[in-house]
């Protein structure tokens, strides 16, 4: 099961990486030397990113432009036993990878640039369901901190999911279980 999560991981980094420009157009930053030495899961060019094609449920306003596009190379989504089971919502921990070099995503839920420590919280605007996996969404930021790669998002797409999806059966309350995920995030700007 592990190994399928893996694989369908690094599926989604290589298509997602080589392959979400078609749609939009390329999305690129200048990458640092150290950020241009991306790890191979993500292939040799780790600035260049696709957008894969979004369901209408949670596309971004109209006018919204793509400012950066990051595929997750190492995350998990945390969940934890109430009632005995695990429900509700989980705890994102994250390495991204893409166009503006690495992301943190975490608690919050929370993105931050490693480059220049910006950072930005959002709140789920709408999902749209994919079978096995856990949904696709559009979050709506709320907070920026920093002026930096992120200071001028206002939505995130996250796409092309892959795992993450609370365990099933009989747990005891309180334990926690972090389940490996994949995903495409793409961040956007309001139209100006």
């Amino acid at each position: 099961m592990l190994s399928t999560f893996h694989s369908r991981a690094r599926a989604v980094a290589v298509v997602g990486m080589a392959g979400v420009v078609a749609a939009i157009g390329a999305v690129t930053q200048h990458a640092s030397a150290a950020e241009v030495a991306a790890p191979t899961v993500v292939g040799a060019d780790a600035r260049r990113v696709e957008i894969p094609r979004i369901a209408s449920a949670i596309k971004p306003p109209a006018g919204s432009r793509p400012v950066g596009a990051y595929v997750v190379t190492r995350g998990t989504q945390t969940y934890t036993c109430a009632g005995g089971v695990f429900t509700g919502a989980s705890v994102p921990e994250a390495q991204l990878i893409g166009t503006g070099g690495r992301v943190h995503h975490f608690k919050g839920p929370s993105w931050q640039s490693e480059r220049d420590g910006s950072m930005i919280t959002a709140k789920k605007t709408a999902e749209s369901p994919r079978a096995g996996t856990i949904p696709e969404l559009l979050l709506t930021v709320d907070t920026h901190t920093g002026t930096g790669i992120l200071g001028n998002v206002a939505y995130i797409s996250r796409l092309l999911t892959s795992g993450g999806v609370a365990p099933a059966g009989a747990c005891t309350d309180g334990a926690t279980a972090a389940v490996p995920y994949g995903a495409v995030y793409v961040f956007w700007a309001s139209k100006r």
